[in-house]
């Protein structure tokens, strides 16, 4: 179990931040990421980070205004939403999934989402 919490309204240029606790089954090697979905849109990958290093996925609409932090031991995720735009308006689903040794990894988990509205 996912459990999101952080979305709300805000005002163009203002900031945000989204937080995920994994509850539950946890694996000892892992991803977890930040999807958004608008209406009328697919669903699209935001920001992701991994245990054991390796880069941090930032889709190019939010690098400089996002910052994802994982903190490995707590199975925590946190999304820092900066310059907010009116397009960044979406539902933010977390996902969390393993990660397996040769670096490739599957979002098993998914959070039920938390709606972030910029006007």
């Amino acid at each position: 179990q996912l459990v999101e919490s952080g979305g709300g309204s805000v005002q163009a240029g203002g900031s945000l931040r989204l937080s995920c606790a994994v509850s539950g089954y946890t694996y000892s090697s892992y991803c977890m990421g930040w999807f958004r979905q608008a209406p009328g849109k697919e669903r699209e990958g935001v920001a992701s980070a991994c245990t054991g290093g390796g880069r941090t996925y930032y889709a190019d609409s939010v690098k400089g205004r996002f910052t994802i932090s994982l903190d490995h031991a707590n199975y925590k995720l946190s999304l820092q939403m900066n310059s907010l735009k009116p397009e960044d308006t979406a539902m933010y689903y977390c996902r969390y999934g393993r990660k397996y040794d040769d670096g490739s990894w599957t979002w098993n988990y998914w959070g039920q989402g938390t709606q972030v509205t910029v006007s």
